[in-house]
């Protein structure tokens, strides 16, 4: 079981829509698949018609197994379920921090699906934090999607600045562009620069696009009404350059 998280410490950067995109598209293909939704928000669970957990509250993500397992739930697509995430979600710093091996917890919660998940996809809330950290402990890789524009250039160095003073495997991180606009100098100027700097960053890049933005209208991912759309094209050669990296 391959767990992939995908996390941007800058928010807006489309790190929930690649989320959606990458699981639903990993299921589409075969293989069993769960998207963990770590936000409050609970955008995750919303684009796929599911409604927020009542049974995972305060600290059962982490203590209680049994609770964990009853809080998936299935969706409109054949080998995609998913755990949606609720506001008590945004104490799982305070409930971290109270325990014991705090960086651990998250890959032994999600060591209780491990034989009935091919891949476990991670939606990430947009901080630096105790969630963070056990997020970059548990995920075998992190995938960053970042805006090819100046703040978010920062903030991604900020992240690869953070994995190295923490200690964390920088090999994990496979950053991809998002929200690009071809029409925009800046973006292939800082494209062009972030690729000779960082010679991970993937091939694909995802659009901006009108497409995406409607996901919240159809509340399903792009490939399931778009599919012939370039967004959808995007996500789905995303997938096959992560097949190859990832698996």
């Amino acid at each position: 079981m391959k767990i992939l998280a995908c996390y941007s410490n800058k928010g807006g950067v489309g790190k929930t829509a690649s989320s959606v995109n990458i699981a639903h598209a990993f299921a589409n293909n075969g293989y069993r698949t769960l998207l963990c939704d770590l936000d409050p928000q609970g955008a995750s669970g919303f684009y796929f018609r599911v409604k927020p957990s009542k049974k995972l509250v305060d600290d059962a993500f982490f203590q209680d197994s049994g609770r964990f397992l009853k809080s998936i739930r299935g969706s409109d697509f054949d080998n995609l379920d998913l755990v949606p995430a609720n506001m008590t979600f945004r104490d799982f710093d305070v409930f971290l921090d109270r325990m014991k091996n705090s960086q651990s917890r998250l890959r032994k919660a999600l060591k209780t699906v491990k034989g009935e998940y091919d891949v476990v996809v991670l939606d990430c809330p947009p901080n630096l934090s105790r969630l963070s950290e056990s997020v970059f402990k548990a995920a075998d890789h992190v995938l960053v999607p970042v805006i090819p524009t100046t703040l978010s250039e920062r903030t991604f160095q900020q992240l690869n600045g953070f994995f190295e003073e923490q200690g964390f495997n920088r090999k994990k991180i496979l950053p991809f562009f998002s929200m690009v606009q071809r029409s925009k100098k800046l973006h292939n100027f800082t494209m062009d620069k972030l690729r000779k700097e960082y010679k991970e960053f993937c091939k694909t890049t995802i659009p901006f696009s009108t497409d995406i933005e409607k996901m919240g209208i159809h509340r399903a991912p792009v490939s399931a009404f778009a599919s012939s759309r370039v967004a959808s094209k995007s996500y789905q050669s995303l997938y096959g350059e992560l097949k190859k990296r990832v698996l």
